[in-house]
C-alpha cells in the first residue's frame, strides 16, 4: 500500500496537470518547511545525545566522501548525454547534495512498515548536503567554462561557504540537531506535542504543496529533450546501489541501509540550487530543477523508496 503521504503529493501533481486554482500561501509553504527541518533536526539530536560520538565518526566520514564522490562519477555520464559543461557540473552538485524531504518521506515508510533504523540518521543528511555542492562546483572549474570574469574573479567561496553554512535547510537541520543534542529526551519533552506528534500530518501538507510545484516542472521536461528524463530516472536506483553498499560496509540495520540508499539517490533542490547560483551562475538553473524536482523527486516517492527499502531487506536478511 502507497504511504498515505505520497498520495498527498500525488494529489498536488494532479491538481496542476488539471489546471486546479489550488494554491497553497507562500507563507503556509515557508513555516511547514521550517518545521519539518526543525523537527528532522531535533528527533536526530535528542538521539545523538545518547549515542558516543567518536563511534559516530566512521559514519560521518563515510556520508561526507559518499556525497563528494557522486558529482564525479555523474560528471561523465552527464557530458556524453552532450549537457554543457557547467550544466552537467552543476546538475551532479544537485545529485551529490540531498532531500530532506525525500529522508523524510523514507524514515515515515519505514516506520509504517515497523523497519528499525539508527535514530541518529537525521546527521546523514545534515553532512551530506555540502561535500556534492562543493564537488560540483570544483568539476565546473576544472571544467574551465566558467567564463572568463568569473574564471579571473575565483570562485566566491566565503559567500559560497555562508550560503551553504547558513543557508535555511542546513542551518535548521544542524539547529535542531544542536538543540536537541544538548537538551535530550528530558529537555525537549515539552515540546513533542508541536514537533514529534503532527510531523506526518505537517508533511503530509508539504507534499501537497510539492505535488503542486512538480506537476508544474512535468511540462518542462520536453524543453530539455530526452537527457534529463534518462539522468532523472536512471540516476536514482544507481547511485543507490553505491548508498546500500556503504551501508552495508558500516554494518547499518536494515532501516539504516534503506535510509543511506535513499539520501544517495536523492537530489537538492533547496540547498543546492541556492549554492550553485553563486558559485555557477552560468549553468542552467532550470534544468536542474526539472531533473532534481520534476523527475527524480516523484520517481523516488512512488517507486523508488519502496525499491531501496527492499534491497535493504535483501542484502541485510
Amino acid at each position: 500500500m502507497v504511504d498515505v503521504v505520497v498520495l498527498f503529493f500525488l494529489l498536488g501533481v494532479l491538481a496542476r496537470l488539471a489546471g486546479s486554482d489550488l494554491r497553497l500561501p507562500e507563507a503556509l509553504y515557508e513555516t511547514l518547511s521550517i518545521y519539518l527541518l526543525l523537527a528532522i533536526g531535533l528527533k536526530g539530536g535528542v538521539e545523538l545525545s545518547r549515542q558516543p560520538v567518536a563511534a559516530l565518526a566512521p559514519q560521518v566520514l563515510a556520508c561526507v566522501a559518499l556525497g563528494f564522490v557522486i558529482p564525479f562519477v555523474l560528471y561523465p555520464v552527464l557530458r556524453a548525454l552532450r549537457l554543457a559543461a557547467v550544466d552537467a557540473a552543476s546538475l551532479a552538485a544537485h545529485y551529490g547534495s540531498v532531500s530532506v524531504v525525500t529522508f523524510a518521506v523514507a524514515v515515515a515508510a519505514l516506520a509504517r512498515e515497523g523497519i528499525a533504523h539508527e535514530p541518529h540518521a537525521a546527521l546523514w543528511v545534515a553532512v551530506m548536503e555540502a561535500p556534492g555542492i562543493v564537488a560540483g562546483i570544483l568539476l565546473a572549474r576544472l571544467g574551465g567554462r566558467v567564463g572568463a570574469a568569473a574564471s579571473a574573479a575565483g570562485t566566491p567561496w566565503l559567500a559560497l561557504a555562508h550560503e551553504v553554512l547558513f543557508g535555511k535547510s542546513v542551518l535548521l537541520l544542524l539547529g535542531g540537531l544542536v538543540i536537541g543534542a544538548v537538551a535530550g529526551e528530558a529537555g525537549t519533552r515539552p515540546i513533542e506535542a508541536v514537533f514529534v506528534h503532527p510531523f506526518k500530518g505537517v508533511l503530509a501538507l508539504f507534499l501537497l504543496e510539492l505535488g503542486l510545484v512538480a506537476g508544474g516542472r512535468l511540462t518542462e521536461v520536453r524543453r530539455f529533450g530526452a537527457a534529463v528524463l534518462v539522468v532523472g530516472l536512471a540516476a536514482p536506483p544507481l547511485l543507490a546501489l553505491a548508498g546500500l553498499a556503504v551501508g552495508v560496509a558500516l554494518g547499518l540495520s536494515t532501516g539504516g541501509v534503506a535510509l543511506l540508499a535513499t539520501l544517495a539517490a536523492s537530489a537538492s533542490y533547496i540547498a543546492a540550487p541556492t549554492a550553485m547560483r553563486v558559485a555557477v551562475p552560468q549553468a542552467n538553473a532550470a534544468l536542474s530543477i526539472t531533473a532534481a524536482l520534476g523527475i527524480t523527486f516523484p520517481f523516488n516517492l512512488v517507486v523508488g523508496i519502496p525499491l531501496y527499502v527492499a534491497l535493504a531487506r535483501a542484502v541485510t536478511s
